[in-house]
């Protein structure tokens, strides 16, 4: 009888102990899905980051070609000085 006891004491021990460890092994799951979560949205805002600035050289060559556009020349830049006059 004591044996029996002891051996179901034993076993509850055991159950308890499996689902502490699954319920931690739950949460890092959790934790590391989050993470490739924001790791996918960092992903594609490089993504899009990439694609606007590999599409510059194409806008300035429809600039050039279809709109006739052209960097201004020397004479024809203007700086400002906002500290100076008034």
């Amino acid at each position: 009888m004591v044996v029996l006891s002891l051996l179901t004491v034993v076993c509850a021990l055991g159950v308890v102990a499996s689902q502490h460890q699954s319920r931690k092994l739950v949460t890092a799951i959790e934790r590391e899905q989050v993470h490739t979560r924001n790791l996918n949205i960092e992903w594609n805002q490089l993504d899009i980051e990439q694609q606007s600035v590999a599409a510059l050289p194409t806008v300035e060559r429809f600039a050039r070609t279809t709109l006739r556009m052209a960097a201004p020349g020397k004479t024809e830049q203007m700086t400002l000085n906002p500290g100076k006059g008034g």
